[in-house]
Formats: structure tokens, C-alpha cells, sequence
């Protein structure tokens, strides 16, 4: 996808960053090693129950109208369970197919890959155009930014907008779950959701072994330019949960979360681990890691037969919907062959 676009796409990573990385990412299958194995089926079983639960409460929760639910955009008010809803979020159509609101998606944006089922349309969540959704006659639209000042744009026309941007933590990812719940007339399916996806996450957090001293760690973004995401990020903060050390932290000087590392820091920070969420957009692979000059002396390019660079798959460490049970589990079996 263009780097723009995966701004908005992807809402966690900074645009700026990717902007200057150069990077453009393949919609393909996902390259070998990257690490993904099993997402794909995992997140699509969350999906079709989601769908199932969703169908024996959604007459109930179709009668909790109107409805009025909090976003970055303030409170906005929906006077009846919307029957077309266009999504601009890949994290929101992803989040609306597993509470079951998918039968209710009538167009998503350009860059809503997943579920294979959603509606992708030309919609762009980086340019979007006012004229061109409203001509799905949508009751509901779901954007990841206020770009183009989207979000008054639809107002005029009367078109209700949900704004949900990147959270900065699990809870905010949960509670943007929920509240499309409760926009879509799909409530009780989300709390199920949300409960799901809480169990998993402490079961692989309660199973990951926490060394007596912190791992290091590097996550990249984006490359060339090793960009990197430090722990005030949104996924720093998962990261956080595992007892592990950033070393991208100490470089970010102006506090923007992501920073750009040259290869002489990452080399004395000597991180233990590197995440590659750069597999599709810039084709980032353990044997491109360890040929970088220099790099011989990372104890993860050392290690790296241990497992110590995890390729990952871009879209699911980018997002924050249901997948997210798919990326802490393969943080937390990277953190325990890690260790031996």
C-alpha cells in the first residue's frame, strides 16, 4: 500500500516514519518466515464466532436504540441499529466481523484486507471523499483519522461518524470493541469478544517465562532507516507486558514514539530480540537482518538460530483488533526460545 495510506490503515505506526523508510507494502501472502503461522485461521474461527454469538443476541441488542457512543469525535448519537456501515479502519472491519456486524458492512476501505469476506471497496482511508461514500448511503461510518476533515464532511450530510484511532493501550482496544458493539446493535457479542481475547492474552502473558534480567529489544517499523517504535506506543505497550526493555526508548528525543535508529546504536544497544513488522512493506527477513553490515556483534543476529528475529506478519502488528491474541502469542513464544 502506499506509505500514506498505511498511516491511516494501520493508525499505530507513524506516518512519518514509513514516509521516510520508503517503504510499500504487497498485498501477496505474507513472505515466508514471516512468523504469522496460524493468525489467519485463528482470527477467521473469532470471526465465525463472533458471527454465531452475535446472531442469538443481536435481536436483543438491536432494541437498545437509540444509542449513544463516545469517540475521539465525541458523542454521537445513533437513533437506530444501522443497517450500512462503510469502513475506513482495517482495525474496525476487522472489529465489526467478529462481533458479527459484517452482514451490516456494505464497503470498507482499500486497505481492509481481512476478513476475506469484507467488502473491499476503492474507498481510501487516507484521501477520503465525502461524495464517494455517500453513495453507499451509509447510516454509519467508522474512520481510523479525521483526514480531509473527513468526519465534519460527513456531518453535513448528516451521516453519523465514529472516530476511533490508535489506542494506547489493550484497554483502549478493548473499550473501541465494545463501543462498536454497542453502535452496531451487537453489544453482548463484543463483551464476549473482548472476554475472549483478555483470556488468551493473560494465559500467553502468564506462560512466558520473565528472565531475572529484562530482555532487550529492538521493534522495527520501517526500513531502510531502521525506524523503530518505542514503549509509549501503543504496541511498546504490549511489548511492556512481557518485562521487556526498548532500546529505542533512550533515542527518542522528541518523545514522537518513533524514532529513526542508525545501525551504530542498534549494534551498541546490542538488543537480544528484533521484531520485523517490515516483512511485506519492505521485505524484511532474518537472512536480510544478519547480512546488514556490522550487525555480527547483535546478540539476536548471534542467537538468531534460537529464534531471536521474529519476522512478523505487518497488518497484524499494525492493528488492533481480534489478531491481537495472534501477536502475543508469537511475542511470547519468541521471548521463551529466547531463553532456551
Amino acid at each position: 500500500m502506499h506509505n500514506a495510506a498505511r498511516h491511516v490503515a494501520v493508525g499505530v505506526i507513524a506516518g512519518s516514519a514509513l514516509l521516510a523508510a520508503g517503504c510499500s507494502s504487497s498485498k501477496s501472502t505474507p513472505a515466508a518466515g514471516s512468523g504469522a503461522t496460524g493468525a489467519s485461521t485463528s482470527a477467521s474461527s473469532a470471526a465465525s464466532s463472533g458471527s454465531s454469538s452475535a446472531s442469538s443476541s443481536a435481536s436483543a441488542d438491536a432494541a437498545v436504540f437509540p444509542a449513544t457512543v463516545t469517540a475521539k469525535n465525541g458523542a454521537v448519537k445513533l437513533s437506530a441499529q444501522p443497517k450500512k456501515i462503510v469502513s475506513l479502519s482495517p482495525s474496525a472491519t476487522e472489529d465489526l466481523f467478529a462481533i458479527g456486524a459484517g452482514a451490516q458492512v456494505v464497503a470498507a476501505d482499500d486497505q481492509s484486507d481481512f476478513p476475506a469476506n469484507a467488502p473491499k471497496t476503492a474507498l481510501s482511508g487516507f484521501k477520503p471523499d465525502a461524495e464517494a461514500i455517500a453513495k453507499y448511503n451509509p447510516d454509519l461510518v467508522v474512520v481510523a483519522a479525521d483526514t480531509s476533515n473527513i468526519v465534519e464532511a460527513l456531518g453535513k450530510l448528516n451521516i453519523p461518524v465514529l472516530w476511533f484511532d490508535a489506542p494506547n493501550s489493550l484497554d483502549d482496544a478493548y473499550s473501541q470493541i465494545t463501543a462498536l458493539g454497542t453502535a452496531t446493535g451487537h453489544a453482548g457479542a463484543a463483551t464476549s469478544e473482548v472476554a475472549g481475547m483478555k483470556d488468551k492474552i493473560t494465559a500467553a502473558l502468564a506462560a512466558t517465562k520473565k528472565p531475572a534480567t529484562p530482555l532487550k529489544y529492538y521493534y522495527e517499523v520501517g526500513t531502510p532507516g531502521n525506524y523503530s517504535a518505542t514503549s509509549k506506543t501503543f504496541i511498546g505497550s504490549i511489548l511492556t507486558g512481557f518485562g521487556l526493555a526498548n532500546v529505542a526508548d533512550a533515542a527518542d528525543k522528541t518523545g514522537g514514539g518513533y524514532p529513526q535508529l542508525s545501525d551504530e546504536y542498534l549494534v551498541t544497544a546490542a538488543p537480544d530480540l528484533v521484531f520485523l513488522a517490515d516483512t511485506k512493506c519492505c521485505q524484511q527477513t532474518t537472512a536480510t537482518v544478519t547480512a546488514r553490515p556490522g550487525w555480527s556483534a547483535v546478540p539476536a543476529v548471534k542467537n538468531a538460530a534460537k529464534g531471536t528475529i521474529v519476522g512478523l506478519d505487518d497488518d497484524i502488528a499494525s492493528r488492533w483488533g481480534p489478531r491481537l491474541v495472534d501477536l502475543v502469542q508469537q511475542i511470547s513464544d519468541a521471548v521463551n526460545k529466547a531463553q532456551g
